[in-house]
């Protein structure tokens, strides 16, 4: 697949329109959906696909509610892959929170990073293990488990409409459909930072509890890439990293600082927001 290969390897040379509301973001958004499609769509079966960098990786399809296993592939995806890709040298452990069908510990695996995933849904989880098996990911710990501000066990709202919106009970607000509610366990996000170099969170709204939970010293050698539910998150967020004195770099803005509410992300969106004690972002021509 030419064009998706294509998109990985320009993407840190593009970062000047990694903005979703960019007009060239857009164009690209929709020719990476077409090629996805193509790639791993329902009929595609299981064969391997050629992800540039990544190599050869195996992704069936699945139907995940009103979403499916395509989304995983959207260009702000492809953008944080070629980010993983870029920064393979800069990090040794990475935390893949929220691992979902596990798209990203099988990327992460291929930079030769150690990973540890954690995604809590059973049934995203047993399709995790078969993706980590079928790709021959040796370096990665799966576990069904959430992650917190502490360890514990809590409530996780299944939405059965859209899996990839289920979350800790209390982290979203006008949910919708037909919903099941179970026990998982949580991981205190403090003791996962201990040993992550990188630390990827998707928590469906969870994410400001996970980050507030962190103190400045969390923040010597480790770095996030983080997807903000809401304004209210997003405010949260700032404040506390204001705070701290730990820098944001916002892809709503191609990767400026996020100094104001209005630069950071406010639903996935406007993409993903970046955090690091660092002073610069290492991507692109922000290096």
């Amino acid at each position: 697949m030419t064009i998706l290969t294509d998109l990985i390897r320009i993407a840190p040379s593009l970062s000047q329109h990694h903005a979703p509301s960019d007009a060239l973001h857009q164009l690209l958004k929709k020719t990476a959906r077409a090629e996805v499609e193509q790639a791993f769509g329902s009929s595609s079966g299981s064969r391997p696909v050629d992800l540039g960098p990544f190599g050869k990786i195996v992704f069936p399809y699945h139907q995940m509610g009103t979403v499916s296993s395509l989304n995983l592939f959207d260009l702000d995806e492809l953008i944080i892959f070629s980010f993983y890709w870029e920064n393979r040298k800069r990090y040794k452990n990475v935390a893949d929170i929220g691992a979902n069908l596990g798209l990203h510990s099988v990327l992460l695996s291929r930079c030769g990073f150690k990973v540890r995933s954690y995604e809590p849904d059973p049934g995203h989880y047993k399709i995790l293990k078969r993706n980590l098996t079928i790709n021959k990911c040796a370096h990665v710990t799966a576990n069904n488990t959430a992650v917190s501000n502490d360890a514990a066990t809590k409530e996780f709202v299944r939405v059965l409409g859209n899996t990839t919106g289920s979350h800790i009970a209390g982290s979203r607000s006008n949910l919708y459909g037909k919903l099941e509610r179970f026990a998982v366990r949580t991981e205190a996000i403090r003791e996962i930072m201990r040993w992550a170099h990188l630390v990827k969170i998707d928590a469906e709204g969870h994410e400001k509890d996970i980050l507030l939970a962190t103190q400045r010293s969390d923040w010597e050698g480790t770095d996030a890439m983080v997807e903000v539910q809401n304004k209210d998150n997003a405010r949260a967020i700032l404040k506390h990293f204001k705070k701290m004195k730990i820098n944001l770099f916002s892809q709503k803005t191609n990767w400026q600082r996020a100094a104001s509410l209005e630069a950071m992300p406010h639903s996935y969106k406007d993409g993903s927001l970046f955090i690091t004690g660092s002073p610069k972002m290492a991507y692109g021509n922000r290096n």
